[in-house]
């Protein structure tokens, strides 16, 4: 029978960390059929002398979980040569959730996640209530990339306890309803769960996220499920001081790996300025906890953002802004012209959080009112100095004279490239933390993969190629049990990605587009070298565009 793709004379790394060597690939109903010398034709034949072929990507930490409804291609992950995504991390999701939580529900994807809630409003269709059911749905959409779905534990408590979810622990009965929404879960083809301890993780109108309140009792029952079922994974955004693990953290650690028996993928560690060892010191607090199978995921890009102070997730860690949450502006600019809200700030600033008051670090993008525009491009700190004032009253003047609609950007983390590679280089770090569909308006880490292969292996050379690979297609496929991908070997699926060795990387500035639902903006990142992005055998991204071909589906686990 002819094969349906052939793919010629390319560099073949295969996933495990072997060297590569010159061969071809054979495709037929999408899985490899063979790899070696293909004699004969094919429907399709794509000559990949000088470039390396290699299994798709496997982005373990997305939240494609609303952008899968209005853009099915899931851009711009393909664009990077992923082919398999992983949702429903940091405790949050779409489901379950019965339409009278909708709004809740959406808005903790509004905090945690900087979606806009218009485009949720505009974007989001509603044809599920339970989680088996979304997972149709989304199997349904017949997205570009395969979708592997975590449980958010968020959702799953609300569905139970209603409001009472971000009040109170679960009593022994409502544990009980909730472990059988994970089991169900789980016997559909769930990877496991995910909750979130991270301070700036905050729920609709400000009250605690839902998870953070499950109680120890209430996790050791979630993590028997997987205990129960061999297999999956639990995501944990764990730090509530960036990549500092306290004591608390690693009692959390000990008790999920403990209960589950299966590995736990932490976030996460990425380099701080102000405290520059800190990643070294919590790598060898948890050493025993890693060798268990507690995963710390990595960024691998330096984290800039921007940002404004209507939807404030750069702030959400400290509790004077939590009464900002989800408010009109007109509140909102009361509150921020109180002295009152920023004594509070200012006195919250000495605590532990994701911002350490480098006013250095924050700079304005732009503004809406002309009288402001001399302020573009000048930190906050110079400002403040100018002003005579601090950067809490400098950078709350700015906002409340511009009615909210000033751009503020950040040089948040990883800015010292130097003790990047050594997280890089640490073969015990998950290379990943893309957050593929959230926090559009702010970033787009995406395009971390053809960074990885651009800049650290080219580049900086920390990695060989076939490590990078093996990082970012076996590994993930290896901590998730996802058993048919992430390898290029005979009989597992055709998730493949074609790339040039020698350009391949992501551009140096993020693109903005105003193509969210509604016409909303959001920040991509483009790729270049990357010639073909193909899952399960179909070609979905040639040549710098999406081809129109959806052929991913919901991967299950086995």
């Amino acid at each position: 029978m002819t094969p349906d793709l052939i793919i010629r004379n390319g560099l073949v790394i295969d996933g495990t960390g072997a060297p590569g060597r010159i061969a071809d690939v054979t495709v037929r109903d999408g899985k490899i059929a063979a790899i070696g010398t293909a004699s004969g034709d094919a429907r399709r034949v794509i000559d990949a002398t000088g470039q390396v072929v290699a299994p798709g990507f496997i982005d373990p930490h997305t939240h494609y979980d609303a952008q899968i409804w209005w853009d099915a291609d899931l851009t711009p992950s393909p664009w990077h040569g992923v082919t398999t995504v992983m949702m429903g991390n940091c405790g949050v999701g779409l489901a379950p959730c019965a339409p009278e939580s909708r709004v809740a529900v959406a808005h903790d994807l509004v905090n945690v996640e900087g979606i806009p809630y218009d485009v949720l409003e505009a974007g989001v269709t509603w044809t599920w209530e339970s989680f088996p059911e979304f997972m149709q749905a989304a199997d349904d959409r017949k997205p570009a990339l395969n979708v592997g779905l975590l449980a958010p534990l968020t959702t799953f408590r609300f569905a139970v306890m209603g409001d009472a979810a971000t009040e109170r622990t679960a009593n022994e009965d409502e544990t009980a309803q909730i472990t059988a929404l994970l089991d169900e879960t789980m016997r559909q083809g769930a990877f496991g769960f995910s909750t979130t301890l991270i301070r700036n993780h905050v729920g609709y109108m400000g009250r605690p996220l839902a998870c953070k309140l499950a109680s120890h009792d209430e996790l050791r029952a979630y993590a028997g499920v997987l205990r129960k079922y061999g297999r999956g994974a639990i995501e944990l955004a764990l730090c509530q001081s960036t990549s500092i693990v306290g004591d608390a953290e690693m009692e959390m650690l000990d008790l999920l790996l403990s209960a589950s028996g299966r590995k736990v993928t932490w976030l996460a560690l990425v380099d701080r300025e102000d405290k520059p060892d800190a990643c070294d010191e919590s790598l060898a607090k948890a050493a025993d906890l890693i060798r268990r199978g507690a995963i710390p995921q990595i960024a691998v890009l330096p984290l800039t953002r921007e940002f404004d102070l209507h939807t404030p997730h750069i702030f959400a860690s400290f509790p004077s802004w939590h009464r900002a949450a989800n408010r009109p502006v007109e509140e909102q600019l009361a509150l921020f012209a109180s002295r009152e809200f920023r004594d509070q700030f200012r006195a919250e600033m000495s605590g532990p959080s994701t911002f350490t008051g480098n006013w250095n670090s924050v700079r304005v993008a732009d503004v809406a009112d002309p009288a402001l525009k001399s302020l573009e491009t000048k930190t906050i700190a110079a400002i403040a100095a100018e002003r005579g004032c601090d950067g809490v009253d400098a950078i709350l003047d700015i906002a409340v004279a511009d009615g909210m609609k000033t751009l503020f950007t950040a040089g948040v983390l990883n800015m010292n490239l130097g003790r990047v590679a050594k997280l890089v280089a640490n073969p015990d770090t998950l290379i990943g933390l893309s957050d593929g569909g959230a926090h559009l308006g702010i970033l787009c880490d995406a395009g971390y993969a053809t960074y990885v292969l651009g800049h650290w292996v080219r580049e900086a050379k920390v990695l060989s190629l076939e490590q990078a690979v093996y990082r970012m297609t076996a590994q993930p496929a290896e901590m998730f049990g996802i058993t048919d991908r992430g390898w290029l070997r005979e009989g597992l699926a055709a998730d493949i990605v074609v790339f040039d060795p020698d350009t391949v990387g992501s551009m140096s500035r993020p693109e903005k587009r105003h193509d969210l639902p509604g016409g909303g903006k959001r920040f991509v990142m483009r790729s270049q070298g990357v010639s073909q992005t193909i899952v399960n055998g179909a070609v979905v991204y040639e040549a710098g565009e999406m081809t129109g071909v959806r052929s991913g589906r919901l991967i299950r686990a086995a």
